[in-house]
């Protein structure tokens, strides 16, 4: 399958689909391209474009992160 006829698929997945998707496969995808420095230079701008679109602010990240370690230490 064609990188583009994934992207249709994708694309025609419902909100909730989509949702699941990304959730169930980012993690397995980023293992191996975070290794990739050049890579994430080109993800950062992406995630903060999204970032951005959501409406949330860096400062609500960095919060949000903040207790997400938090909890994760807790664990």
């Amino acid at each position: 399958m064609s990188p583009e006829a994934i992207k249709t698929a994708l694309l025609g997945l419902s909100k909730e689909e989509k949702q699941a998707f990304i959730l169930d496969t980012l993690p397995e995808l980023a293992k191996e391209v975070i290794k990739e420095p050049g890579f994430m230079m080109q993800l950062f701008p992406v995630l903060l474009g999204i970032l951005k679109e959501s409406g949330m602010d860096l400062q609500q990240l960095l919060q949000l992160a903040t207790m997400m370690g938090g909890q994760q230490q807790n664990q």
